[in-house]
């Protein structure tokens, strides 16, 4: 086996710290991947903290990761040595079923797929994530990262990016439409750049309007605080998409009303309370209440393709591996534009 440098979870009460993990050795098919960045998304907190559920511990979150192939299998023919490459939320999946057929692996019948962390490989090993110096991940589950984008900027978009591209690609967002974007975080920055990119008229739909030099900076045409009763008055029936992209309780009724006839309001942040809605705010106007996990493998490469063509990335604090557990902190108190990103060379 191989061994990495990595920083874990070992409780849900315990802070983050240092550990030495292994990682299986080059298969055939694997690819080495020497890790330079690891996004921290606010799920690598749910489940270091055991919130969506009971945790197997110790557990090495992380699936935001970019890096450079360091070694290559026999069989492998997508990479070479020295290559740009990213690791998203999936490292394998049945391979068989219509969905993992059809480029979907993130709804594979069988067992979801094979999450970076958290979970069981084909091997039986348990997998750990990319707060780490290296992992070994089978060719297919290997990104082509885009040269254009720095790989600190680049690492978050193996989740966040591909989570708000989906559905903005899914909802036909483009020249003429409506967008909006509820919250303007990690998720939501992604969102208005994609957006923006696609050709959509964008609009931010937060709190307060702290933001919102920075979301025009990034491409929002229009910026409006949520706190203000008058934003849902001047703002009813104006929008073909809402991308929700946070994790709280909302007042779905009052966003429905924001949309247009046959808008659709999608779900990408994850709350830990059920949310209602009245039938009615779907019914009257025929609008659409969805939600959109990440991205099937085709899909997050053509999203990083459409990245590197437009030059875009994630907005990024990149901090050490001593300072996990402070951005742990501070991705819930909201302090963070707009991404931390770990520089793994910190991990020793």
């Amino acid at each position: 086996m191989l061994t990495a440098n990595a920083y874990a979870a070992t409780s849900a009460t315990e802070p983050l710290s240092p550990m030495m993990i292994e990682r299986r050795e080059v298969g055939p098919r694997d690819v080495l991947i020497d890790i330079k960045y690891c996004g921290i998304c606010h799920s690598d907190i749910h489940h270091a903290r055991s919130e969506w559920g009971e945790q197997v511990y110790p557990v090495v979150p992380g699936h935001e990761i970019a890096g450079v192939v360091a070694e290559i299998g026999s069989e492998v023919t997508k990479y070479a040595v020295g290559d740009k490459v990213g690791v998203g939320c999936l490292v394998d999946s049945c391979r068989e079923c219509d969905y993992c057929q059809a480029g979907r692996e993130q709804f594979c019948v069988k067992d979801g797929g094979t999450l970076t962390f958290g979970d069981t490989d084909k091997y039986g090993q348990f997998t750990q994530g990319g707060y780490s110096t290296r992992m070994t991940v089978d060719q297919d589950f290997v990104l082509k990262l885009p040269d254009s984008v720095d790989l600190a900027n680049a690492a978050p978009l193996l989740c966040a990016g591909i989570t708000t591209y989906s559905p903005l690609k899914r909802f036909g967002a483009g020249p003429g439409k409506k967008v909006a974007v509820i919250g303007f975080g990690g998720l939501g920055h992604m969102a208005v750049k994609f957006a923006n990119a696609l050709g959509a008229e964008v609009t931010v739909l937060s709190q307060s309007l702290k933001k919102q030099d920075d979301g025009k900076k990034l491409g929002a045409d229009h910026y409006y605080a949520t706190s203000d009763p008058e934003t849902f008055e001047k703002l009813a029936g104006t929008f073909d998409l809402i991308i929700n992209t946070v994790s709280a309780k909302l007042d779905l009724d009052a966003f429905l009303g924001l949309l247009a006839v046959d808008g659709a309001l999608v779900n990408v942040g994850a709350p830990a309370e059920p949310l209602s809605v009245n039938v009615f705010s779907l019914l009257m106007k025929g609008r659409t209440f969805a939600g959109s996990l990440i991205g099937g493998l085709p899909e997050t490469q053509e999203m990083l393709d459409f990245a590197g063509e437009h030059g875009i990335g994630a907005e990024v604090e990149v901090i050490g591996a001593e300072q996990i557990n402070e951005a742990y902190d501070r991705v819930l108190a909201s302090d963070v534009r707009y991404r931390f990103v770990i520089d793994t060379t910190t991990l020793g």
